[in-house]
């Protein structure tokens, strides 16, 4: 079984708003510990996502849903374990158990009027950062229905981008706007990502990346975490396999094989999915294969490149 490496999901926030009667271990969304393990996932990334309109205080919200995963992975001390580095991914891994990175999508979380919010979440094991979702925020603006296509980065914005390579976290460029990535891209000096995005010359949609963007993502080492909603993939509310497989290797095919990985948006995306759930994500990896991708570009694409900029970027 192929290990997996899975940098975005959306499945806090759906135990969240489920209540106390789920739980991680097993329930009826996309993500739980019995689906990550039949899918071989031994990584993955958990973000908090704010909704700001639902949010006055995006602060206090990330603090609410960040302490629902604490508790989650405090009911299950042998199977799962938040980490901060690739050191604590190995101890984990030596001991049997998943790992579980804390992620924030909304940049708003640690901006504004807080300048210390960054560290503070930091300091609770925050190591990627989506800088937007799809509302403007005190950073830059989003691609949102191509409405703020070329703005860039707000001044706090490009001072987040120093702060977090300065920490050592991810600066994640999904759902920014094209011109706020090219800003990421001019400031950054360490690798960045997008977690969750897909390929634009396979699926004109505002939330997938140019060729060129690919290239720039991969020019500085970081990688593109493959978005399984159907919408992405081919506008529609129904995906296959061939979808994810064909912007899968439109990406390789652009950036080469060490910018591929994996980001599901699973339990934030809907519809009738290529895969159902994280338990059969080996299916992914097998069409993959019947793609053309060679056994080490799947390792490539499934957890090694991913592995790799964790280490780089968080150590």
């Amino acid at each position: 079984m192929t290990p997996i490496i899975d940098l975005h999901c959306d499945t806090i926030l759906g135990l969240h708003k489920n209540g106390e009667d789920e739980h991680l271990d097993i329930n009826n969304l996309h993500i739980d510990i019995e689906k990550l393990r039949q899918g071989g996932v031994d990584t993955q990334f958990f973000a908090v996502f704010v909704k700001l309109e639902e949010h006055p205080d995006p602060w206090a919200a990330f603090l609410l849903i960040s302490d629902r995963l604490s508790k989650e992975l405090a009911r299950t001390p042998g199977a799962i374990a938040q980490v901060r580095s690739r050191a604590e991914m190995d101890d984990a891994a030596r001991s049997g158990k998943i790992s579980a990175f804390l992620t924030i999508e909304e940049g708003e979380v640690v901006a504004g009027d807080h300048p210390r919010r960054l560290e503070e979440a930091y300091e609770r094991g925050v190591r990627l950062v989506t800088l937007t979702w799809n509302y403007e925020n005190s950073l830059g603006f989003p691609n949102f229905k191509w409405t703020h296509r070329e703005k860039g980065l707000k001044p706090e914005g490009k001072e987040m981008v120093e702060r977090m390579n300065d920490l050592g976290m991810l600066i994640d460029v999904s759902h920014l706007s094209d011109g706020g990535f090219s800003d990421v891209a001019e400031l950054s000096k360490q690798p960045f990502i997008a977690s969750h995005s897909n390929a634009r010359a396979q699926c004109d949609h505002y939330r997938n990346l140019t060729d060129e963007m690919i290239k720039r993502i991969a020019d500085y080492g970081g990688v593109v975490g493959l978005n399984f909603c159907p919408a992405f993939l081919n506008g529609t509310e129904s995906a296959s396999l061939e979808d994810m497989t064909r912007h899968m290797v439109h990406i390789k095919d652009v950036g080469g094989a060490e910018v591929t990985a994996l980001g599901s948006d699973f339990d934030g995306i809907h519809g009738e999915l290529g895969i159902q759930d994280a338990g059969e994500y080996q299916k992914f990896i097998d069409a993959l294969g019947r793609a053309g991708f060679t056994d080490r570009e799947l390792e490539l694409a499934a957890h090694e490149n991913a592995r790799r900029v964790i280490r780089e970027v968080i150590g």
